[in-house]
């Protein structure tokens, strides 16, 4: 029997939404949380096209949706997490954000065996862990983008996680959510980025260099690897903002040049151009 029957999501944007409507369509009360009541409403407009479209495409049905819908509920105020069993923070990739979240999280949510843990993709669990007073139940529950398609969790315990938590956690999202859990030391980047972003990395070196097209690079890796998608279209899906806020954990952590996001990217982000969310990244989304 799971023992994790609430579950709260602070941040509605693409992959807080995703993480919401995985937890919703496993049959969980969901939560979510928004800063804003305008970006509250836009998150729930992201969850309801997406559901939308997955009945229409026959993955759901019509019933499955709107009893999924009946699900979630939405909220700006952190208070409403009290009763939670897990809250999951998906929000901007910053330390400061994160951990400021997760000092209100420990104030508001009540349960005393509620588990806390972040999205992040790449800052240390044990700094977020320390900032509140159960850092035994604080761990990271990193999902991929698009969540409701990607089979992969990483699960990762800080230094001061207990492992009654780590198991409460695993077992939710093997056994509720259908996922594929992996474990992961609390490492920036994880397993995951701790190989993707520095082969992201290298492909926007080569573009910059002139050394091959944007055109050539994702078609010499989709054509000559197998890979479903090139570098550059990747970085483009994953945002490039994001990439270049790992890379610069990932550099901080461990000081090594091929973690050292390129001038081009940071240009990039410093010009808006963040991919397909901004409408222009490597390639023109408009």
């Amino acid at each position: 029997m799971n023992d994790i029957q609430y579950v709260g999501v602070v941040g509605c944007g693409l992959m807080g939404a995703g993480i919401a409507e995985v937890c919703a369509r496993s049959g969980l009360d969901v939560k979510v949380a928004e800063t804003t009541g305008e970006a509250l409403e836009l998150g729930r407009s992201r969850l309801t096209n997406s559901l939308g479209k997955a009945a229409e495409r026959g993955k759901i049905s019509e019933a499955e949706r709107d009893s999924t819908l009946a699900r979630l509920s939405f909220t700006t105020d952190l208070g409403e997490f009290a009763d939670r069993d897990l809250v999951i923070e998906a929000v901007v990739e910053s330390e400061q954000v994160k951990t400021e979240i997760f000092q209100v999280l420990d104030q508001v949510v009540t349960r005393p065996d509620a588990i806390l843990a972040s999205n992040t993709s790449s800052i240390p669990l044990v700094k977020l862990a320390v900032a509140t007073s159960r850092p035994g139940q604080v761990l990271g529950i990193h999902f991929f983008n698009p969540a409701p398609v990607q089979q992969l969790v990483e699960l990762i315990p800080a230094l001061t996680t207990g492992d009654q938590t780590l198991l409460r956690a695993e077992k939710l999202v093997t056994d509720v959510l259908g996922k594929h859990a992996i474990r992961a030391q609390d490492r920036s980047g994880f397993v995951v980025n701790a190989l993707l972003i520095p082969y992201l990395l290298s492909s926007i070196r080569m573009f910059e260099s002139g050394i091959a097209s944007r055109e050539d690079i994702d078609n010499g890796m989709e054509l000559g690897c197998a890979h479903p998608m090139g570098p550059l279209k990747l970085s483009d899906l994953i945002g490039l903002d994001t990439v270049a806020s790992v890379a610069f954990s990932m550099y901080e952590e461990y000081k090594e040049p091929l973690y050292a996001a390129p001038p081009l990217l940071l240009r990039m982000v410093d010009a808006g151009r963040l991919g397909r969310k901004s409408g222009h990244g490597f390639y023109d989304y408009s």
